[in-house]
């Protein structure tokens, strides 16, 4: 769930705003985004995940933090690296590695398939009985 505006990371860009898809923020007199609706929040990650400075955290809870939890406290998550921590993950901004290359997976696409193991295009049918009409 949404946990933390860094109103000192945040240009006003909006972005946030933009890609919420439930409408989770409202632009501030100041012009950073204050999170005006918390229990509509799905913990989808994308405003975390589009945030071009990292001013956000979304926390990994299916509620809202607790009073006094950690998640909730902006120095301790920019201390610990948490503030846009999802959005490294990802690879996502300058000097990141995108996550799909980290994926041990990934080396599988350098390798063309091995001939024997495609499979031959199927013989024509001429059996009477499959038909598809009736």
């Amino acid at each position: 769930m949404i946990e933390v505006v860094s109103a000192a990371r945040c240009i006003s860009c909006d972005i946030c705003i933009r890609v919420c898809p439930t409408d989770v923020f409202d632009r501030g007199e100041d012009g950073v985004p204050v999170v005006a609706r918390q229990s509509d929040c799905q913990t989808c990650f994308m405003c975390e995940a589009y945030c071009p400075t990292d001013a956000l955290y979304v926390a990994p809870l299916a509620g809202p933090a607790p009073s006094g939890s950690p998640h909730a406290d902006e120095d301790v998550l920019a201390a610990a690296g948490s503030l846009g921590a999802y959005r490294a993950l990802l690879g996502w901004g300058g000097g990141r590695t995108a996550g799909s290359r980290r994926d041990a997976n990934a080396e599988l696409a350098d390798h063309p398939p091995l001939a024997e193991a495609r499979l031959a295009a199927p013989a024509p049918t001429t059996d009477a009985t499959w038909h598809s009409g009736p």
